[in-house]
């Protein structure tokens, strides 16, 4: 598959690529995993960790680091507002993914993929070090925030009009039996459940895991029309995408928007803990 299918294709660099440039001064290289052990037992060579859980997010008000925050953050791990950063981590960049989604929040104009994450790096073979690195202190500076691609619940009550006439679409990105309202959570993560399962009204069930082929790397772009159309899920449409978190629509964020080229594509991060959460919102069950 060449990245020449996607819209656009320099979102994302292969394995390849990066062992081509790890020594190259003006790219980061940055591991972002749901397992945050991973990167203490093994790493790119020169690549940073991010820990989603406690540098990205503020546990005092569940939201994410304001822009100081996230100017601090950069400046720590050697990243400068030129700086051409580069994603990977487990579960088919599943948390890299939602990293990209955030830089590009923060408006950072070059951030991309490493195409198949942490799996594919290991599974070639490819050089990995425990050691930890240093990196010069960068200059960094967020000059807007992007909310064209954040959705809030807000933002998605108005969203279910668009629904109903045709114009919107929901992309749930959760398991089945999340969507149907079977489960409340995910087994592995009991402490980010809600009192209602179920989805929001309209969704469509698209699990993210369905874009990706079994080595992390990502379908091709007529594999990927065909997955979301087949749900009349299209370009012509306001889309919205959730999970539970927000870490696997992000993905499926990363696919419509970058890959597929859909112009209108946010990511509600409050998702299922928040709305399944809510007072006065309606949800549906069953598939």
């Amino acid at each position: 598959m060449s990245n020449t299918d996607y819209a656009t294709p320099d979102i994302l660099v292969s394995t390849d690529w990066v062992l081509e440039n790890l020594d190259n001064p003006n790219v980061r290289f940055a591991e972002v995993d749901e397992d945050v052990l991973l990167y203490e037992q093994s790493h790119i060579p020169g690549a940073v960790k991010i820990d989603w859980h406690t540098e990205l997010q503020r546990q005092d008000v569940r939201d994410f680091i304001d822009e100081a925050g996230f100017n601090a953050l950069m400046e720590a791990k050697g990243i400068s507002n030129d700086t051409t950063v580069i994603l990977y981590g487990d579960k088919s960049n599943w948390w890299a993914a939602y990293a990209l989604w955030f830089f590009k929040y923060n408006g950072h104009n070059d951030v991309r993929l490493m195409n198949g994450g942490r799996q594919k790096w290991i599974a070639e073979d490819k050089v990995v070090t425990n050691e930890k690195p240093s990196h010069p202190k960068g200059s960094y500076s967020v000059a807007y925030r992007d909310q064209s691609i954040r959705a809030y619940s807000s933002d998605v009550m108005q969203h279910l009009l668009k629904v109903n006439d045709g114009s919107g679409a929901m992309v749930d990105v959760r398991s089945p039996q999340e969507f149907s309202g079977e489960k409340l959570h995910m087994p592995d993560y009991p402490q980010e459940g809600a009192q209602r399962g179920g989805h929001i009204p309209g969704a469509q069930n698209i699990p993210w895991a369905q874009a990706v082929q079994e080595d992390g790397t990502f379908k091709s772009a007529e594999e990927l029309t065909e997955l979301y159309g087949s749900k009349g899920v299209s370009k012509d449409k306001d889309i919205i995408a959730y999970c539970r978190i927000a870490e696997r629509s992000s993905h499926s964020w990363f696919v419509l928007k970058y890959l597929l080229g859909y112009p209108k594509v946010r990511n509600y991060d409050g998702s299922w803990t928040e709305w399944g959460n809510l007072v006065g919102v309606p949800i549906e069950q069953g598939s």
